[in-house]
């Protein structure tokens, strides 16, 4: 038992003065003489008797009395351990990904989790709640209530490892404090394991949501499969995670014209395909007609006008090998010798490439460290007569450089499939035996910041990247390389060529980092923006002699098809879609976590930690304890004889 007022227990040194009172009564005894004395010492031994079992009575009534009023006044209750502490902090975390438009027995998962918070908490509670999106700190729910009731989904979903890292911040550092964090989540089974460590000033309360229907169709790619002169072939992607279904409608819109239709049947993973010609403009969306989970009904993509890449030719050999793999359908290819060199040409270029050089002059060296400065892309091809000092003032700027000319045969038999030049679909599986091409000589080099990306069999490289510069360590001449015969010459050459300059994919997806181009020039102080309707997002972006490299990761947080503006004028479009991921209806089993409270009701969570710290109140029974005792002393004055 506790005292809301323990310092009026002192008030229970005023027992002394009723007992005081008892034991030293100032009334004297009265002699009366009596004719007949032995019947008046009979009479007074009985009067007596009697009169000290009533004063013990009205005695134990008093100091009872008293004691009830005094335990009245300091309030006394009862509560768990935690209950008496002087302080409580709370601190939410409310999921608000895609997978809570899932529908419980009382409609979304998540517009459910906001009724149910907001009508469990008391209004002048202060808390801390967290989404994905959002941080409510130190507030009430009086005052957050109509965001909370506007709380959109969020594309940019946290792990529970994350979330967990994140609530645990916003607790105090004091000590002797209720610490409660509620975590109200569907717990996806894509999610990454994770573990609670027990925590004696901290209680865990996990309230896992569920949908009552768990299937669900989702949109989740569209690719060029095949492209001719005069049509484009879309192959577009959609996965059950249910029950089968059968003539599911798949519709394409350009803009908001509908331009095709088709249907689906099947399990799992099914595809369809749709025709478009191929030098339209194409803002286009792919939608499905799914009642469960309604942001992968849509899927946006754009098709911009061709964007070419800039490709500029230095030769002191021939060229006809690149003219063969950078064509003019995707390439503006232009071939010179450094004799004829325009250097005015150089800065409207993606890349340029040095085709066995033996040297390399002082004017272009300058103009080539400029170039790649402004983030242009470089292919070094050195000849068999290079002048290494030549070279290896520039490479200085990549702390690499050519060593001496080795005259050994060699094979070319490692390939990085890692590398970004190779990682994107150029081999189906590792190849592990192949016929190899081989070098007559190479050069050695100095590097210990460079990236490999095909290796001799000795592990030396023979094509290496440091940054935007790809260096050859050997002439592709005929009679020293048969690399110009080999399949490899064309995926890597055509690639760094479009490694050169990012044109916008079909759509980028939101929450990941994405990386392109823009192929303008732009006048000082000007930068470009993402527009959709009234939205205006200016992204990350660096201006370089004839492009602008634009980033973006959370931003933009609506999927849709954006215009890239300069001002006012449109240079082309991007797309941008949610993350697939949130599709998944599976979820985690939690009955496996300790040092956790587990419940599938938000109502439950809070009546629990109402239960915890409730406090009972004693100080009504000690008040009727106290009329009852004072009617038993009355009582007692007035009958007992």
């Amino acid at each position: 038992m506790q005292f809301k007022n323990p310092e009026l227990l002192y008030a229970l040194f005023l027992l002394l003065i009723p007992i005081i009172i008892h034991l030293f009564q100032l009334r004297k005894f009265q002699k009366i003489p009596f004719t007949n004395v032995a019947f008046l010492k009979e009479a007074t031994l009985q009067t007596r008797k009697s009169s000290q079992i009533k004063k013990w009575l009205i005695l134990l009534t008093r100091l009872l009395l008293i004691s009830a009023l005094v335990f009245a006044f300091a309030q006394p209750f009862v509560s768990k351990t935690k209950a008496f502490k002087t302080k409580k902090e709370t601190v939410i975390y409310l999921d608000n990904s895609f997978s809570m438009q899932a529908k419980g027995n009382q409609g979304e998962l998540l517009k459910r989790a906001i009724q149910d918070i907001i009508t469990n908490i008391p209004e002048d509670e202060n808390i801390s709640l967290i989404t994905n999106s959002s941080v409510f700190k130190n507030t009430t729910i009086k005052a957050i209530k109509n965001e909370l009731l506007q709380l959109p989904y969020s594309a940019n979903s946290l792990t529970t490892d994350a979330a967990l890292l994140k609530t645990k911040t916003f607790f105090s550092d004091q000590n002797g404090i209720v610490k409660d964090l509620i975590f109200i989540s569907d717990f996806q089974e894509n999610e990454s394991d994770f573990s609670i460590y027990n925590d004696s000033l901290l209680n865990h309360y996990f309230v896992k949501l569920k949908p009552v229907n768990t299937n669900n169709i989702s949109l989740e790619s569209v690719a060029i499969s095949n492209k001719t002169a005069t049509n484009i072939e879309l192959k577009v992607t959609i996965k059950n995670n249910g029950n089968p279904i059968e003539n599911l409608p798949v519709s394409l819109f350009n803009n908001n014209n509908l331009i095709a239709k088709t249907s689906v049947s099947g399990n799992k993973k099914m595809s369809t395909t749709f025709s478009i010609p191929t030098n339209d403009i194409i803002n286009g969306k792919i939608t499905i007609d799914d009642a469960n989970l309604q942001f992968d009904n849509i899927l946006y993509f754009n098709i911009n006008s061709t964007s070419k890449v800039n490709v500029l030719s230095v030769n002191a050999t021939e060229d006809s090998f690149l003219k063969r793999i950078y064509t003019n359908e995707e390439f503006n290819y232009i071939s010179t010798t450094e004799n004829q060199l325009n250097y005015n040409l150089i800065e409207s270029q993606n890349l340029i490439i040095l085709n066995e050089l033996d040297n390399i002059s002082s004017t272009l060296l300058a103009a080539l460290k400029q170039f790649t400065q402004q983030n242009g892309t470089l292919i070094i091809i050195p000849s068999k007569d290079s002048n290494k000092a030549s070279y290896n003032q520039f490479l200085l700027n990549y702390q690499s450089s050519f060593d001496n000319l080795v005259p050994v045969e060699k094979r070319i038999t490692t390939i990085n499939y890692s590398h970004p030049l190779y990682n994107n679909g150029v081999f189906e599986k590792q190849v592990k035996n192949f016929q190899y091409p081989k070098v007559n000589s190479y050069f050695s080099t100095n590097s210990n910041t460079s990236s490999s990306i095909l290796s001799f069999e000795d592990g030396k490289p023979f094509l290496f990247q440091n940054k935007n510069t790809f260096i050859f360590t050997a002439s592709l001449k005929r009679d020293n390389s048969s690399f110009k015969n080999s399949p490899l010459i064309v995926p890597t050459l055509y690639n760094i060529g479009k490694y050169s300059y990012k044109v916008p994919e079909l759509y980028y997806t939101i929450g990941k980092n994405n990386t392109y181009d823009v192929n303008t020039k732009l006048q000082q102080d000007n930068i470009l923006s993402l527009n959709y309707n009234d939205i205006n997002i200016i992204p990350e972006q660096r201006y370089y002699n004839n492009k602008v490299a634009i980033k973006t990761s959370e931003l933009p947080s609506i999927a849709n098809t954006y215009s890239i503006n300069n001002k006012t004028e449109t240079i082309k479009k991007v797309s941008y879609n949610y993350d697939r991921n949130e599709s998944n209806l599976n979820y985690k089993n939690l009955s496996n976590l300790s040092n956790i409270v587990v419940d599938d009701s938000i109502q439950d969570v809070f009546e629990t930690i109402k239960s915890d710290t409730k406090v009972n109140a004693l100080w009504k029974w000690f008040v009727i304890f106290a009329l009852t005792l004072l009617i038993i002393e009355m009582l007692i004055l007035k009958y007992f004889k």
